[in-house]
């Protein structure tokens, strides 16, 4: 049964994608603000149809911890779902994502169209200085970006592997940081057909302010995040039976290798 709503969902996920695709061409030609409600349509329908297939609901925890305005969204990174599913719970968020992504028919047209910070992670430290100065416009404009800290997705349970990247752009803007925990690389694990049942947690955290050193910044969002995932791990345990890989530590990626 799981091998069964797992194959159905999949199907239907990326017939949803491309229908919404299509069906959206025509805000192509329209003003920005009137394609952010077609890409939050997008990621609820997303949401839906992982519910009703799936079987998988999710479940946002600290909403009330989101301030308004232009920000920093630090999220963990397990899972291909929270590139659609943290998209609806922000005012008028724009992704840090890979440059390439921007290149892929329709789909990339759409990025252009949203306003993303796109960034060439082999571009060096002058990609990085863009990336920043594109990052201070669109904070400036009370948007918020979104990003994922660890750069790629790890797995449920995996050592963290924080790049420094974060840190910069912590520093450049000059926003506060929403540090973003979550569980979903058990329901949907990074590089596995598989989508389990079950709730799917994401918990908002208490908001770093703005004017901490590069240091303590690194240390308060990496500790926040971790020890609120591994508690949402433990839940997610409890309810699947997940076995999380073996906690071999990974190179450090912080202030001092920087």
């Amino acid at each position: 049964m799981l091998v069964l709503r797992s194959l159905v969902f999949n199907i239907l996920f990326y017939a949803n994608l491309i229908a919404w695709m299509i069906a959206a061409l025509p805000f192509l030609v329209l003003p920005r603000r009137y394609f952010v409600h077609v890409a939050k349509g997008w990621a609820r329908s997303c949401l839906w149809l992982m519910r009703v297939v799936a079987g998988t609901k999710v479940e946002f925890r600290g909403r009330e911890r989101i301030p308004p305005g232009g920000l920093i969204l630090a999220s963990k990174h397990q899972s291909l779902w929270e590139t659609f599913a943290l998209f609806p719970e922000m005012e008028d968020g724009a992704f840090i994502l890979k440059h390439e992504l921007t290149w892929i028919p329709l789909f990339g047209w759409y990025l252009w169209k949203q306003d993303m910070v796109p960034v060439n992670r082999a571009g060096g430290s002058s990609a990085l200085t863009r990336m920043n100065a594109r990052a201070r416009e669109v904070i400036a404009a009370g948007r918020q970006i979104i990003m994922f800290p660890e750069g790629t997705r790890r797995q449920a349970g995996a050592p963290p592997a924080y790049k420094y990247g974060v840190v910069h752009l912590y520093a450049s803007t000059g926003a506060p940081c929403l540090p973003v925990a979550l569980n979903s690389g058990v329901y949907w694990p990074r590089r596995k057909f598989l989508r389990r049942p079950g709730t799917i947690v994401v918990e908002f955290l208490e908001v770093i302010p703005p004017g901490l050193s590069r240091a303590e910044f690194y240390d308060t969002l990496q500790h926040r995040i971790e020890e609120a995932s591994d508690r949402l791990l433990a839940e997610a345990i409890a309810e699947t039976g997940y076995v999380p890989p073996p906690r071999v530590p990974s190179p450090d990626t912080g202030p001092a290798s920087a």
